[in-house]
């Protein structure tokens, strides 16, 4: 008498030693074990009463440890802590090929104690996971993955290169097969037809019946094994999707066929059983690479990244790992080499190319004392640099995070679609088996019936709807990338497609934000040294411009040190030594502290007090911005308001917005009141844009709809925009519009495509007008056309 026991799962039977016991429970590993506590909590337990004389196959243990994820040396190449304090990963999901996969991994996940965040891109199947690891390790998340049938592995770029060639080479395979019976089954079938006009015998139509059959079983249980796996594990968590349909027309129409072989009566459908595999399995194929082109764009800055850099230790040039590198190291860059670094050049000049980072084509020549860019390539340069930021807080490195949140943040329309995609499916079955009972009630012919259901089946795709956004979003955020401009979050680009009002800050926006002295005004002699510590102790563009003024006067001055010193957003700034007090600023400043100034001009005014008495008064007046007027004519085409907002004073203010076309101005404004005029604009209904650059516009930034930090702003400025463009150009702000309403606009054709499509087919299948055949190659091609369709923006802009 045996003394094993079976598994509580899989029913498999080991000796007791070697079982998990969990009260009156045995299993024999974890994955069992894991696999049946998840059914327990999705209510699929009535499962083991349907399964209870069928072993199953245990969950794969030939994958990774899984303790590997909780080393710390995991956690510091791959997690990084959030502002919030929770962990945060990019996984990729390996097994995802349609949007119930998406869903079930995400409503697994979400499930979890701990979990904070799951989401899934469809277009790459990249994860971004937040969790709290004092509640669950990150091992534990992997196993719930592994344990619903996917598996999981840290987000690299090369990494992700060599899985994606696996997948093409399992798909290569697959498709031999299946295209090598199919056209063997088409010259058994061509013998059948003409068989039809000059006669054949039962006999041998049996023979032929049974070769085709043959040649058809290793195409939908091998080739469309893909189909019936997602078909399963989509049933196990109450999920009906496109898998389902797939795999339950070409069963059907497979049992049927071999129903027709064995009893010698009616005619066998082979022939589309393997064609529908063949061409839904091509669909896909060509889905994967269409998905991997519009992913190249954003892979193609993290997969030139090396992992050495070589740095000046002690005389000697040695090679270390990237994030080895602190601040204050010596970087050695060669010609043709990629910065990784942000930092000073200390020795060496030449030419770099940054238009990866800024879609600017024109090398730009830099020196000692000038800044590099990492992400820039060397193009004849060959520099030492001094490092002031390390890797994980780089350029690069943001932008590649930037880039990562984007992709995994859902726009608003796409959720939508998701929803509408959960219950296609369902719907799909319901209208097949009313198609099937119609046909049959009709025509008595349970054949005939069940061909036109199985072409219900087929034809009808919930791909080419889940296709239908996160493809033409991935396709804008990579151009947008291309261009210098950096969406934070894919809803940006339908936000953005939606404004009717542009909030533009002047200085540093509309400007070029270095005003010029244009003329100076001595009322009383005083210290310049005085004034020009006062003004370069300032951050502010028209300090810095009176600075650069006295500085080329006299370049022996030196700053002195205050006692006190004070920056006073949009009025100026005031400071203490010894016994004077310094003021200066707009007029506003000056009226505020009791002085007043009888002072007119259309420049913007620099107005500096001593003890309470103006002494000196500069005018500046600032360049405009080249493509400001591009800018704002483009906006009145797209009946777009156009709306400047500035601190500077009432003359300076309309001469520049005069100057470019700009009719609406609010000027003196404050953080605070900026921000007001946002709220004022959302409470009259609109959507608005806020683009500035400065610490002075953060508030209003935040406001908005959509804040645009320009590049060469303030970092929290840049921080607190929802898009970054990167290059500083008007140019480019005028191409974020662009994208987003084009990206907006293929989003909306495609899901009319994908609605249009089903509306029509799905009728004329119902009505007995599509075989099989035709109804999967269909189904492909409606994939295939969205996708297609979402290409077409890189072309129009690689015209352009």
């Amino acid at each position: 008498m045996s003394s094993k026991i079976p598994c509580s799962h899989c029913h498999l039977e080991f000796e007791p030693s070697v079982m998990i016991k969990e009260g009156e429970r045995y299993f024999c590993c974890n994955g069992c074990q894991g696999v049946f506590h998840l059914l327990q909590e999705e209510g699929l337990g009535s499962f083991y009463e349907k399964s209870k004389s069928t072993p199953l196959a245990p969950p794969l243990q030939t994958l990774q440890d899984i303790s590997a994820f909780d080393s710390q040396s995991f956690y510091d190449r791959y997690v990084k802590v959030n502002s919030d304090g929770f962990c945060e990963v990019s996984l990729v999901i390996k097994g995802i090929h349609c949007s119930a996969c998406v869903w079930l991994n995400e409503k697994a996940l979400h499930k979890m104690e701990g979990v904070i965040e799951a989401n899934i891109n469809f277009t790459n199947n990249k994860a971004t996971i937040v969790w709290a690891d004092n509640v669950v390790k990150l091992s534990k998340i992997i196993e719930t993955v592994r344990s619903i049938g996917y598996d999981a592995f840290a987000y690299d770029a090369f990494a992700q290169e060599s899985h994606a060639n696996q997948e093409r080479k399992e798909y290569y395979l697959k498709m031999a097969v299946a295209i090598f019976a199919s056209m063997n089954i088409m010259w058994i079938a061509v013998a059948q037809y003409a068989g039809y006009f000059s006669g054949i015998t039962q006999d041998v139509k049996t023979i032929l019946n049974i070769a085709e059959g043959i040649l058809a079983t290793p195409v939908l249980f091998y080739s469309g094994w893909v189909f019936f796996r997602g078909a399963y594990y989509g049933l196990k968590t109450k999920v009906v999707n496109m898998d389902l349909l797939v795999a339950t027309g070409a069963t059907l129409a497979y049992l049927y066929s071999i129903y027709v072989a064995i009893s010698q009566k009616g005619e066998a459908y082979f022939d589309s059983v393997t064609m529908i595999i063949t061409f839904v399995l091509i669909g896909k194929f060509l889905e994967v690479l269409s998905k991997k082109k519009a992913a190249d764009t954003l892979d193609k800055i993290t997969s030139a990244i090396p992992s050495e850099v070589k740095i000046v230790k002690k005389e000697k040039i040695i090679a270390i790992k990237l994030d080895d590198v602190q601040v204050g190291d010596v970087v050695v860059v060669s010609s043709g080499e990629r910065v990784l670094l942000d930092g000073d050049i200390i020795k060496g000049s030449g030419s770099f190319d940054e238009s990866s980072l800024t879609g600017e084509s024109d090398p730009i020549h830099k020196s000692v004392g000038m800044s590099v860019i990492s992400g820039s390539v060397s193009i004849d340069a060959d520099v030492h640099f001094r490092v002031v930021k390390d890797f994980k807080h780089s350029t690069l490195a943001n932008i590649v995070k930037l880039l990562e949140s984007a992709i995994n943040k859902k726009p608003k329309i796409q959720q939508m679609a998701n929803r509408l995609s959960e219950h296609f499916s369902l719907v799909i079955l319901t209208l097949s088996l009313l198609t099937f009972l119609g046909w049959w009630l009709s025509s008595h012919s349970f054949e005939t019936s069940l061909m036109v259901a199985i072409s219900v089946i087929i034809i009808a795709c919930p791909c080419a709807l889940a296709l239908a956004t996160p493809v033409a979003t991935l396709v804008g955020l990579g151009l947008g990338a291309s261009r210098g401009i950096l969406f934070k979050e894919a809803a940006g680009l339908e936000t953005m497609a939606k404004t009717n009002t542009l909030v533009l800050d002047k200085t540093g926006t509309i400007t070029a934000g270095k005003p010029e002295v244009v003329r100076e005004h001595i009322f009383e002699e005083f210290d310049k040294e005085l004034l020009y510590s006062f003004v370069a102790s300032s951050k502010h563009p028209i300090a810095k411009g009176v600075a650069r003024f006295i500085k080329e006067e006299n370049q022996k001055l030196h700053e002195c040190s205050f006692d006190i010193f004070t920056q006073i957003p949009s009025f100026g700034m005031m400071a203490e030594v010894g016994e004077m007090k310094l003021l200066g600023g707009n007029k506003k400043l000056l009226e505020i502290n009791g002085i007043i100034v009888d002072f007119s001009s259309d420049a913007t005014l620099f107005i500096f007090a001593i003890n309470q008495k103006v002494v000196a008064i500069y005018e500046l007046e600032d360049r405009v911005k080249e493509g400001i007027f591009e800018l704002v004519s483009t906006m009145k085409k797209m009946q777009i308001d156009v709306v400047m907002l500035t601190g500077d004073n009432e003359s300076a203010a309309r001469k520049v917005a005069s100057n470019v076309g700009i009719e609406r101005v609010l000027y003196e404004q404050t953080p605070q009141s900026k921000a007001e005029f946002i709220n004022k604009l959302h409470n009259e209904a609109k959507s608005v844009v806020m683009v500035g650059d400065g610490v002075n516009d953060i508030l209003a930034l935040a406001s908005a709809d959509i804040g645009i930090a320009m590049g060469g702003g303030s970092d929290i400025a840049v921080e607190v925009g929802d898009v970054v463009l990167l290059n500083n150009s008007l140019k480019s702000l005028e191409e974020a519009f662009k994208i987003s309403t084009t990206t907006f606009d293929l989003i909306k054709q495609n899901l009319f495509i994908s609605l249009v499509y089903n509306a029509l087919t799905i009728p004329l299948a119902m009505a007995g007008y599509v075989i099989p055949l035709i109804a999967a190659i269909s189904m492909s091609a409606s994939s295939l056309l969205v996708v297609g369709n979402s290409m077409r923006i890189q072309n129009q802009w690689k015209k352009r």
